[in-house]
């Protein structure tokens, strides 16, 4: 085996990628403070052609230096939007005719390896603050919630790693044939 250069990997242009057909999913950002964790998001979102990031409350916007150290150019390649609260995000959405979904430990959550995916709808998932979560007043406005099964001693994983983790299974079930 050879490792690939970068110029065999065939990637897309940042024109390219914002002409592209996305898979209908939209990432939603309550509250995340750390840069470093919407960078990574932003990556992520690029990786597997989410439709758009939208960032709520004191989650930073690009562009920014440590956003950007994480996101490395990402976040110019995938739409995002801001909004001052994770509630109006969440009407915009339903209006929109998205299934809104937190990524929350919840009375009565769903599995993510349980969870009923209908390629027919457009998703919008939800995560929260790195310590406090998605807030309730916005678990309140959702479809539902989904958790990651966890089996070692800790209660969460990263925000980064959860997202990639939510998407990676998003894109499987709404795939654009990849």
């Amino acid at each position: 085996m050879r490792k690939l250069k970068i110029t065999e990997l065939n990637r897309l242009t940042i024109d390219e990628f914002k002409q592209h057909e996305k898979i209908p999913l939209i990432v939603v950002l309550d509250n995340v403070r750390s840069l470093h964790n919407v960078g990574s998001v932003f990556r992520t979102a690029d990786a597997f052609l989410v439709k758009s990031v939208y960032l709520c409350g004191i989650t930073s916007t690009p562009p920014h230096a440590e956003i950007h150290k994480t996101a490395l150019g990402a976040e110019n390649s995938v739409n995002w939007k801001y909004f001052d609260d994770a509630l109006q995000a969440v009407e915009e959405l339903k209006k929109e005719g998205y299934t809104v979904v937190a990524i929350e430990q919840t009375e009565g959550s769903t599995m993510l390896n349980k969870f009923k995916f209908n390629s027919n709808k457009k998703y919008a998932v939800i995560l929260g603050h790195e310590v406090k979560g998605v807030q309730q007043s916005v678990i309140n406005a959702c479809s539902s919630c989904i958790e990651i099964p966890q089996f070692g001693t800790k209660h969460s994983l990263n925000v980064s790693v959860t997202t990639a983790i939510v998407i990676w299974e998003f894109a499987n079930h709404l795939s654009l044939n990849f």
